[in-house]
């Protein structure tokens, strides 16, 4: 438990960092309450602003809104994950485009050249998804920030989802996330978090 003391040695209010860490939560139900296209929008331009290494942003992402698109996802889904999934408002679909080097010119433009540097695809696919993991965290808080719950998934079928959604680009799915306002009993039960000593050393 994060005592007073601790929570102001932070800059954003105590209610922030509520919202955003100690009481969010990853939902495993969700509500019928819609989410709408401006709030996805919001959510991503607040989390465009997070680092990627030469500020290369590969992270793509599919908003899976419609039925139709739903019962295509569904069965690359693992089975625990179905029922939540086409409940949930919208499922997004996060994605290393292995050719986020076409947009440096644009994203790195004191630098141009810098594309060069990544005419070997088997290296941008490393690059690309370490990068885009990166952002997916973000991506995370950003539906936290907008009053929403996320629900992210991996352990899905990944090359079947790449075929059925991504045949005609160079995207490579990473995780799913289901985001809405929570349904009925949402939560399991909070787990233990390591604690500092466990985890921080100082040399």
């Amino acid at each position: 438990m994060t005592t007073f003391a601790e929570s102001q040695q932070l800059q954003v209010p105590a209610e922030v960092q509520d919202l955003l860490f100690r009481e969010a939560r990853t939902a495993n139900s969700f509500s019928a309450e819609p989410v709408t296209d401006e709030q996805v929008r919001a959510i991503y331009d607040l989390v465009k602003w997070a680092p990627t290494s030469m500020n290369t942003q590969p992270l793509r992402a599919l908003v899976i809104r419609s039925d139709e698109a739903k019962q295509r996802l569904l069965p690359h889904l693992a089975e625990g994950n179905r029922a939540k999934t086409e409940a949930a408002p919208l499922t997004v679909i996060l994605a290393a485009d292995v050719d986020f080097h076409e947009n440096i010119p644009q994203t790195f433009p004191h630098n141009p050249g810098v594309k060069d540097n990544f005419a070997d695809e088997a290296g941008r696919v490393e690059f690309s998804k370490l990068n885009s993991l990166l952002q997916v965290g973000y991506f995370i808080i950003g539906v936290r920030a907008a009053g929403l719950a996320a629900g992210p998934m991996t352990g899905f079928d990944a090359a079947g989802v790449d075929k059925e959604f991504f045949s005609g680009n160079n995207w490579r799915s990473l995780v799913a996330v289901n985001v809405g306002k929570p349904g009925d009993n949402p939560w399991y039960d909070r787990l233990p978090r390591l604690d500092f000593d466990q985890v921080v050393e100082t040399l």
